[in-house]
């Protein structure tokens, strides 16, 4: 499968200034994060609210730009691309948000919102526009007929649809799913990640997934990176990250996800502690001042990225002590 997305070290700092202006620091935001996405594959990113997941798909579709990395659209540097290069780039990338309410413009039709990207990328000629309308509506599970009323004519699952619609319409290589389905009721949820896996299946589209969900992130992904503090710190396929979790932080997300079976107990881990500031970050591991297994070397050294499987990898001293000296931590 060719690769349609490639991430190497992403970093991206904000400045903010502190002491009444006096002083500059930094939020590191995304801190040296690297991933591919192959054709037709969808990546899951989870992780704690300001994690950096969603300033990592804001850099990829360049609506802000790293401070370093680079990212790579069928081995193409996006970092080195002109205005007019990165228009002809929104064509391949889109994007479904957050919040169904506020993605769609209140005083435009369905018809002009999803005529607006197919004028804007020549996707069709004009006088196919009501006929490629009709094409997306159909395709997301919608009638022809709801092309002529706007947005507040629709439930959340339907303006999602709609917005997915819009993603659709230029025809992307790859999407970024930005928590999707977490405005919605869980009845419309399944729904709309059937629907977006139907449409991967159809028109072979990557997806980078970004949820807090671990159940909806099992559910629709290939791959899965788990992100703390600006990084990965485990990265690995579905199954691997589900089934034979190796970072204390996984461990302590999944035990965290309610089982539907009342007899099946989970041992829950609880982490103490709150999430340290992406401004100060302590020093060695991020996690060692919340972790069970913090050791020296946590608190010293930064853990590297190492390989356990052909598609699992993990950032954390406590793999280097049972590789070296046996047993399980």
């Amino acid at each position: 499968m060719a690769k349609i997305i490639e991430v190497k070290d992403l970093v991206k700092h904000f400045e903010v200034k502190t002491h009444m202006g006096l002083k500059k620091s930094y939020v590191k935001a995304v801190d040296g994060v690297s991933f591919s996405i192959q054709e037709g594959e969808t990546l899951g990113l989870v992780g704690e609210s300001g994690c950096g997941k969603t300033t990592t798909g804001r850099l990829i579709l360049r609506f802000i730009n790293p401070t370093s990395g680079e990212i790579f659209l069928e081995e193409k540097n996006t970092n080195n691309m002109s205005e007019k290069e990165l228009r002809l780039l929104r064509k391949d990338i889109q994007v479904v948000f957050q919040n169904p309410y506020s993605a769609l413009d209140p005083k435009m039709t369905i018809e002009d919102i999803l005529s607006e990207p197919l004028n804007i990328h020549k996707v069709v000629f004009k006088y196919d526009y009501q006929k490629e309308v009709k094409r997306l509506l159909n395709l997301v599970g919608l009638s022809e007929k709801d092309a002529k009323k706007f947005p507040h004519e629709f439930s959340g699952g339907q303006r999602q649809r709609i917005g997915i619609a819009k993603a659709i319409a230029t025809r992307p290589k790859f999407i970024i799913c930005d928590e999707p389905v977490s405005a919605l009721d869980v009845s419309v949820q399944s729904q709309i990640l059937n629907l977006l896996d139907d449409l991967q299946k159809e028109l072979k589209v990557s997806y980078l997934f970004i949820a807090h969900g671990l159940n909806v992130i099992r559910h629709v992904s290939t791959n899965v990176g788990v992100m703390y503090l600006g990084k990965i710190v485990e990265y690995g396929s579905t199954e691997e990250i589900f089934g034979s979790p190796v970072h204390p932080y996984t461990k302590a997300l999944l035990s965290s996800a309610p089982v539907p079976d009342p007899f099946n107990k989970r041992e829950r881990i609880i982490l103490e502690g709150e999430i340290p500031s992406p401004i100060y970050k302590p020093s060695g591991c991020a996690f060692h001042p919340r972790c069970p297994h913090a050791m020296d070397i946590c608190r010293l050294k930064q853990p590297y990225m190492q390989q356990l499987s052909p598609n699992h990898t993990v950032a954390c001293h406590l793999e280097d002590i049972t590789k070296y000296f046996g047993g399980e931590i």
